[in-house]
């Protein structure tokens, strides 16, 4: 909620009417590649590959300069790597719950990549 676009995001995402299965986010900047492998090789829910209409939920991290042939993404400071999400139709406090623990690991995988100066 302290995010500055927190309310943007409620207009896009907020309630039945609005809300929407597809979407992406950048991480802040500063997470490794490693920590975000870490995050995502260990989803339970969240497999890994793009959405095509599917009911399973589903996670990426892209890099969306790569197909993108308008405006760049910014990539520095402070924003990070890109994950796209796809919502599926299991039980959203199981999705929330595997999103905290990735989440977490990405936090862990980084401090330890931190202490050993990588």
């Amino acid at each position: 909620t302290d995010h500055p676009q927190h309310e943007l995001f409620l207009r896009d995402f907020g309630g039945v009417e609005n809300g929407a299965g597809l979407f992406g986010f950048q991480l802040v900047h500063g997470f490794s590649r490693d920590a975000v492998d870490a995050m995502l090789d260990g989803m339970r829910l969240f497999s890994m590959g793009f959405s095509w209409g599917g009911f399973e939920s589903l996670i990426l991290q892209n890099n969306i300069n790569a197909v993108r042939s308008v405006e760049k993404w910014n990539y520095k400071a402070p924003y990070g790597h890109t994950l796209r999400l796809h919502i599926g139709l299991e039980d959203t406090d199981d999705l929330i719950a595997d999103l905290e623990d990735g989440f977490a690991r990405l936090r862990q995988k980084n401090d330890e990549l931190r202490k050993d100066g990588k």
